[in-house]
């Protein structure tokens, strides 16, 4: 019996891997964030997973991936982040000032 193309669970060997799609970046195996991944982590578990209330230190770690090179560098703005830090401020005045009217 012959198996022909694939190799043990069927992927092609011998071709030239293919870079992963956006948003697929690779683990910190060296712990390089792992400061701004636990207070990030730390906040949502303390604002009841409202991740609004949290952008903060979203936008920390991901600047930080970036900086380490585990990331690819982008626009924060690319990631849904405005220029103001704390978006989750403004968008809570926005509330508060409709409930008002």
């Amino acid at each position: 019996m012959c198996v022909v193309g694939g190799g043990a669970f069927g992927g092609n060997r011998g071709l030239r891997p293919v870079p992963p799609e956006k948003g697929v970046f690779p683990l910190d195996h060296m712990h390089l964030c792992d400061l701004e991944k636990k207070e990030y982590l730390n906040c949502l578990k303390s604002a009841g997973h409202k991740s609004e209330e949290c952008r903060h230190l979203s936008r920390k770690y991901l600047e930080c991936r970036m900086e380490k090179n585990l990331m690819a560098k982008q626009d924060m703005s690319e990631l849904g982040f405005g220029k103001n830090v704390d978006a989750g401020t403004k968008s809570e005045e926005k509330t508060e000032q409709t409930k008002e009217k």
